[in-house]
């Protein structure tokens, strides 16, 4: 499991240009069940994404696809990790 970690490079008002795409590109994951959680930080700086991928690569050619990325707005920084406990996994 990976949290993507987002920063915002631009204003706002850029960020909100994109953000219908955006969107659209964390529906597509959150359908095929990749993408578990997704939100903005706050203060709205850049947002999270918990994604459930085999492997770093993998999420890594995802991740290229969001507009955020090609268009150059945000940094992002991945962490793996492994959950050992949560409501869900008991």
């Amino acid at each position: 499991m990976f949290i993507v970690n987002l920063n915002y490079k631009v204003s706002l008002k850029i960020i909100d240009k994109h953000l219908d795409e955006h969107r659209n590109f964390l529906n597509e994951y959150f359908a095929q069940q990749i993408f578990i959680f997704s939100g903005p930080k706050q203060p709205r700086t850049g947002g999270i994404i918990l994604a459930n991928c085999e492997s770093k690569l993998e999420l890594m050619k995802i991740i290229k696809e969001d507009p955020f990325y090609k268009n150059n707005l945000a940094d992002y920084s991945i962490t793996e990790f492994k959950p050992n406990y949560s409501r869900l996994i008991g």
